[in-house]
């Protein structure tokens, strides 16, 4: 893998070259001008936003049409970073803008967030910038809303909103294209994170109802911007990036933007490392006024070597036989050594990404895409089990396995959106028509090479595993594939400028396939045909600035699938299409640079697990089980957030959520009313950025200070709720200078993450299929103090 990043790097860099010196020659955007000769402030985004003093108008990139049409897979940019012109311009990120105006809708498109009847809560570039993130998982804790179950590592999570567990592939995005969730991305790649809290079926196929995660990828800058940054975390893993960004050509036909990374060195305990390469390509090509072809190719590599692994709780384990309750043991230092330094994961990911938007005339435009992803792994990490007797002191038993189950997840996703406005009399139709869908196909080793390793039984407060040695596996099949393809129709209809009606359907198609071993064929575990999804919404806007909204909304989502067992019944067969529902009520607030949303929701979807076939035993006398749904998780809750400026130069971003999620009607008696593993019923963050006035000079001006605390309620760390992981509050704290030489913005930053190095458990989940009971729990202890720096460049 090594190998294939240096051709890569080698390739990108000697392009980034020739760009750079063709740009070189083409003349640069300069500052504009008003009436009396002064410059004025100009914004520059990727989506092409310009903004002079207060006012905000829409400029197209060059080459395209100032009436265009809502096209549906375009970010509008406004969360996208931000360049202001005043004889020379700011650092990236300087600015500190947290709120999001405009909103991503699939196929609905853009729409301002007043307009938009969902929850809907981003992480914008500034915030990714200063808070110096380093992959898109960092982004997480800022939304409220959202937690992560970690595997692996932080950077291969798992994400969750509102309690609810995402899948693999239906609930992740990236440029409204489906993206697999569980291999890692850099944050140097992406431009913002939105997500979309709620069911989102009728917009985007069947998905879990843990809602959209939406990243947006960097593009192409109208201003020409060469940007360098070199930064170290912690004990080591220096780090260097370049991202260079224009347009050439008569009227800047053809926009690039190339994309650069190099980390690799200690990570946060003695004896671990950590390496990470991305090269990355995007182009706009804007073939006349009303057409633009967009091609996106990135590859990225991802290597760890001795980070601290997880810890498993067995099935049915009781609280502390010793009588602390049902209290977990408090969560090692992760800053000693928990893990053998051979230990660890080889992963690349390589995406590539192209579509096709054009405007037909002033009311109609449409959006053609289409995506393919390959996502290795190679893993060879240790498993650590919390002792049945003494796991409560902090004993555990370590093995080393040559794992056999996925290592290759191959992904194509595509769109077809035709979007449109008609008027019927005094009324205002916003219509789509189109489909959305993804092919995923799963590949396993087919052999185990090296056999089963038991490295011991240790404390995690004492000396950790250094024994054994890396297992291997060989061979691959295609163990599994499921095709899913929706075809979508919407209407947002105007009534007046109070009032407004959405409604979206969607009919899905999905084919699931599976095969039992590596010497058996493919066969279909279970197929449907046009199952259904629709969510309609009543809005209300009293004044322009605010808007009270309903949704209802009822979702399909694929069936889990039982995993190969001789102990079940039904192994190897996926359960039928389930149907989440949910009721939501919110309002939203803009008032000057702030906004202010909040929303209350229930939620059910029906919940899976293991339960005593009617008849028969197993081999060796066990009983034989069924996999089936089996209950029913409820989740109420009300989330809030708050983004923007509250006052001049203090940028805040913070939320907070309640959340009561149980398994209700539950099969099994013992699991009734019980609260959902992993599900923190009180989750909050405080973002704040200050910046020193300009009135206080030139020097202490270009200062700024950021804090960030995080808070995370009591979770359920097991199905009967006999175990809790206990609630844990973490500080970060940053400062950031920025100045000019020879007039070219630099920008210096420093931060520490979890400042007080508290310990906590920062992810816990059950290790089974989606929404599975009566299975194991997985826990993963939080990073401990890491310290970053960060030296930026633009010229």
């Amino acid at each position: 893998m090594q190998r294939r990043f240096h051709t890569f790097f080698i390739t990108g860099t000697s392009g980034a070259f020739l760009l750079t010196t063709t740009a070189l020659a083409a003349p640069s955007v300069s500052a504009q001008l008003d009436k009396t000769g002064k410059p004025v402030a100009v914004k520059t985004t990727s989506g092409g936003t310009s903004a002079t003093g207060a006012q905000a108008t829409k400029t197209p990139p060059a080459g395209t049409s100032s009436t265009a049409a809502p096209i549906a897979g375009i970010l509008d940019g406004s969360n996208g970073e931000t360049v202001t012109v005043y004889g020379h311009h700011a650092a990236d990120g300087t600015g500190a803008k947290y709120m999001n105006k405009t909103v991503y809708l699939g196929p609905l498109g853009n729409r301002d967030t007043l307009d938009t009847p969902y929850s809907v809560m981003g992480v914008t570039h500034d915030v990714v910038v200063n808070q110096q993130l380093r992959n898109i998982n960092d982004m997480a804790q800022y939304l409220p809303s959202v937690q992560l179950e970690i595997r692996g590592d932080p950077n291969t999570s798992r994400p969750q909103s509102r309690g609810f567990e995402a899948d693999v592939i239906s609930n992740s995005r990236l440029d409204g294209l489906n993206v697999v969730s569980t291999t890692p991305y850099p944050a140097e790649w992406v431009d913002n994170l939105q997500v979309l809290n709620g069911l989102a079926g009728a917009m985007y196929g069947p998905e879990n109802p843990a809602g959209v995660f939406e990243y947006t990828l960097k593009r192409p800058t109208n201003r020409r911007t060469e940007r360098l940054s070199v930064g170290v975390d912690s004990i080591g893993t220096p780090t260097v990036n370049g991202d260079i960004s224009g347009r050439i050509g008569r009227n800047g036909w053809f926009g690039y933007r190339l994309n650069m990374l190099h980390a690799n060195g200690s990570a946060y305990a003695p004896g671990s490392w950590i390496r990470r390469e991305m090269v990355s390509a995007d182009f706009d090509i804007h073939i006349d006024s009303k057409t633009v072809i967009e091609l996106d190719a990135s590859h990225y590599t991802y290597d760890e070597r001795g980070m601290a692994p997880g810890f498993g709780i067995s099935a049915g384990t009781a609280a502390n036989p010793t009588g602390i309750g049902g209290q977990l043991p408090e969560a090692p230092d992760l800053g000693r050594r928990m893990a053998p330094d051979w230990s660890g994961y080889n992963m690349e990911t390589n995406t590539f990404l192209a579509k096709i938007k054009h405007q037909i005339n002033k009311d109609w435009s449409f959006t053609l895409g289409g995506l393919y992803q390959d996502a290795m792994r190679q893993s060879f990490g240790i498993s650590d089990t919390l002792s049945a007797t003494q796991g409560y002191e902090g004993f555990y038993s370590s093995k080393a396995t040559a794992t056999t189950t996925a290592d290759d997840f191959r992904v194509g996703s595509n769109m077809a959106y035709f979007n449109g406005r008609v008027h019927t009399g005094p009324l205002t139709h916003d219509l789509v028509i189109g489909t959305n869908g993804y092919m995923m196909g799963n590949y396993n080793p087919t052999t185990a090479l090296t056999p089963a390793q038991s490295l011991g039984t240790y404390n995690m407060y004492g000396a950790a595993p250094t024994n054994g040695t890396q297992p291997y596996y060989s061979g691959r099949y295609k163990s599994s594939s499921i095709t899913s393809q929706s075809f979508i129709v919407g209407d947002t209809m105007r009534i007046n400028k109070h009032w407004s009606v959405m409604g979206t359907l969607a009919w899905s198609w999905i084919d699931q396939k599976g095969a039992l071993n590596a010497t058996s064929p493919l066969k279909r575990t279970f197929q449907a045909n046009a199952t259904f999804s629709p969510t309609a919404s009543i809005m209300y806007k009293p004044t322009q600035n605010q808007t009270l909204y309903f949704t209802y909304g009822r979702s399909a989502e694929a069936g889990p699938v039982t995993p190969n067992s001789k102990y079940y019944t039904n192994t190897n067969i996926a359960l039928p299409v389930a149907h989440s529902e949910e009721y939501e009520v919110g309002y939203k607030l803009r008032y000057q640079k702030m906004q202010f949303n909040v929303a209350g929701f229930r939620m059910t979807s029906p919940y899976a697990m293991y339960v005593p076939a009617a008849n028969g035993t197993c081999s060796g006398g066990t009983t034989c089980q069924t996999y089936e749904y089996g209950g029913t998780q409820r989740n109420y809750g009300v989330e809030a957030q708050i983004s923007g400026e509250v006052l001049p130069n203090l940028s805040v971003l913070a939320g907070m959520t309640w959340l009561d999620a149980e398994l209700v009607n539950s099969r099994t008696a013992a699991y009734n009313n019980k609260e959902i593993v992993g599900a923190a019923p009180l989750q909050a963050n405080l973002l704040l950025d200050y910046r020193l006035p300009a009135s206080m000079g030139t020097f202490a001006s270009g200062w700024a200070f950021n804090a960030s605390v995080h808070y995370m309620g009591n979770r359920a760390a097991n199905i009967t709720n006999t175990l809790h992981t206990g609630s844990y509050t973490t500080l970060d704290l940053g400062t950031r200078y920025a100045f000019h030489v020879a007039r070219f913005p630099w920008v210096a930053r420093f931060g520490v993450s979890n400042a007080t190095n508290e310990r906590y458990w920062a992810s816990v989940y059950t290790g089974a299929p989606s929404g599975t009971s009566g299975a194991a729990s997985t826990l993963y202890a939080g990073l401990p103090r890491v310290y970053h720096f960060t030296l930026s460049l633009e010229f």
